[in-house]
């Protein structure tokens, strides 16, 4: 495909480059969780998933171009870092009872389910899709998208909503904004792959900070 025709492709529509731009400040906001205290990190939180659910489900799924899936770019290492960082900030307020989870249709009791981990699979699933974004390829691209949002249906949609529920519910409960006791440990740790956001124009992390 010729350069001057990459305007003109789907994927570089408004609402696909809208929400590329919210993926990728959610990624970066997980990478960084605890650079922020819990009470700043539930704020914020509340906002960016309701714009990221809202700015992915008004995004129609391609036609896939490949018939192998598109590549893998988090490691088991990476998730692991963003869901313990996450974990480690909310302290107990990070396990809730689940009542979509699928086994709870073979339970008598509530299953507990944890605000970190959906936050983890949120980020595998768009880290994934920007890392291939970034590689410029509209058939990538395209695959991509049409990966994440596949997936956005499936499962990690819901797991937004259920992160979302438990974190309005622990926003507006008598304990928020009472910090835990104990000093978080490794505020300045950082993942050590490269950032993806390098693709992303300022203009439009300006639109996304005035939105937030």
């Amino acid at each position: 495909m010729h350069t001057d025709q990459l305007p003109s492709h789907f994927v570089y529509s408004k609402n696909v480059i809208e929400f590329v731009t919210v993926a990728a400040e959610t990624c970066l906001f997980l990478e960084h969780a605890t650079e922020f205290s819990q009470t700043d990190f539930v704020l914020k939180s509340v906002k960016l998933l309701p714009l990221l659910y809202l700015k992915t489900s008004v995004v129609d799924i391609p036609e896939t171009v490949f018939d192998d899936s598109t590549e893998r770019f988090v490691s088991e290492e990476d998730y692991q870092f963003v869901r313990e960082q996450i974990e480690q900030m909310l302290g107990s307020e990070d396990s809730y009872l689940e009542v979509f989870h699928p086994d709870m249709a073979l339970s008598d009791t509530p299953i507990a389910a944890f605000i970190s981990e959906n936050l983890a699979d949120i980020y595998q699933e768009l880290k994934d899709f920007a890392a291939n974004y970034q590689l410029a390829d509209v058939d990538t691209m395209n695959d991509a998208l049409a990966s994440c949002l596949v997936g956005f249906g499936e499962h990690w949609g819901q797991k937004l909503l259920n992160a979302l529920k438990a974190l309005h519910a622990f926003r507006f409960s008598e304990n928020f904004g009472v910090e835990p006791e104990e000093e978080q440990s490794g505020v300045n740790k950082k993942l050590d792959r490269n950032s993806f956001l390098n693709f992303l124009q300022d203009e439009e992390e300006d639109e996304l900070d005035a939105i937030l």
